[in-house]
This record gives C-alpha cells, sequence and structure tokens, in this order.
C-alpha cells in the first residue's frame, strides 16, 4: 500500500483509468461524447486551478510571516515553485479546454461576445471572470513570484514591489472565482 499511496503518477493514472471504466460502464445511460469528456477535464483542471488559488490565498501567503526566517527556505524553494507550477499550468488548461467544451457545445462565440441570453450570457460572464483570472495568473502573478522565490534575478526593491502585485492580483483572483463560479455552475441548473 505505501509504495502505491506514495507513488503520485501512479494514483493518478489509476485514478483516470476508474473515472474512464466509470464513463464507459454507464455509457448507456450517461454517453460519453467529445463534449462531456472536455467538460470533465475542465472541471478537473478548473479544480486543480481554483484548489491552489485557495490554499494560496487560505494558508500559504497569511502563514508566510508567522514562519520563522530559517524555515522560510523550505517554503520558497522547494513547495511554492511546485504549487506555481500546477497553479498557472492547471489555469491554462483550464481555459483551454473550457474554450474547447464551448465550442464543441456550440455556445462559445455566443457566450463570449454577450449574445446568448440566460443560460449563455451566465456562462459568458463566467468565461470572462476565468479568462481575465489567467491573464493575471500568467502576466501579474507568476512573473512577480518569480522575482519573489529568487527564480530570476531581482534587486530586494524590485522583489518588494513584486510581493504586493501578486497579493493584489492573487486576491483579485480570489474574489472573482466565487462569482466565476457561480456562472459556471449555475448555467447548468436551468
Amino acid at each position: 500500500m505505501a509504495k502505491f499511496f506514495g507513488n503520485l503518477h501512479l494514483v493518478l493514472s489509476v485514478g483516470f483509468a476508474a473515472a474512464l471504466i466509470l464513463m464507459f460502464s454507464f455509457h448507456s445511460s450517461v454517453p460519453v461524447t467529445s463534449y462531456s469528456a472536455t467538460l470533465w477535464l475542465h472541471v478537473f483542471f478548473g479544480i486543480v486551478w481554483i484548489g491552489l488559488l485557495y490554499y494560496l490565498n487560505f494558508v500559504q501567503v497569511p502563514t508566510m510571516p508567522k514562519i520563522p526566517a530559517e524555515q522560510k527556505g523550505a517554503i520558497t524553494g522547494h513547495i511554492a515553485p511546485k504549487v506555481f507550477f500546477f497553479f498557472r499550468y492547471g489555469a491554462l488548461l483550464t481555459v483551454i479546454t473550457g474554450l474547447v467544451a464551448a465550442a464543441i457545445g456550440g455556445y462559445g462565440h455566443e457566450s463570449l461576445t454577450f449574445q446568448g441570453v440566460g443560460k449563455g450570457g451566465l456562462i459568458g460572464v463566467g468565461m470572462w471572470l476565468g479568462l481575465i483570472m489567467a491573464f493575471n495568473v500568467w502576466f501579474i502573478i507568476w512573473p512577480a513570484q518569480k522575482k519573489i522565490l529568487g527564480i530570476v534575478e531581482a534587486t530586494a526593491e524590485e522583489k518588494a514591489a513584486a510581493a504586493p502585485r501578486a497579493l493584489y492580483a492573487s486576491r483579485t483572483n480570489l474574489l472573482l472565482s466565487i462569482p466565476m463560479l457561480y456562472c459556471m455552475a449555475g448555467a447548468n441548473f436551468a
């Protein structure tokens, strides 16, 4: 058991295999289509992305000031770079699978241009909120974090300037994630 659960890639592989078995076991009552498969991946990657957004905002950021200076290197040198890898690629893959699902589902253009009403309009608002959030991840948070974590060279002044920029963009994403999640789920309530 320890060998199995100690291997992240193996656990993920078995989890995906179990999901595929379920998909095809219930295929007669819940057909597996390119749309449903893409939407499933969209939800998976979205959970990775938003889960890490919440981890960063609810746990890591508020806890960092309480960690003794000699122990911060463990977070900034080992944990944070891994968190930000999954965070930014979770964002990217969420956007890609969401746009692909919208295109396959036939509501992408209407939703993104707010031509759809009701359900289509609500999903469009959610899509734009997600796109803004992904922009923040890749073009504000990640460049600032690379300086803060020492992944790229930066002076002490540049690091100090990067910290509030990253925090504000991250808190903006936290704020936007709440209505964005309602839009995504609410569009399916109807």
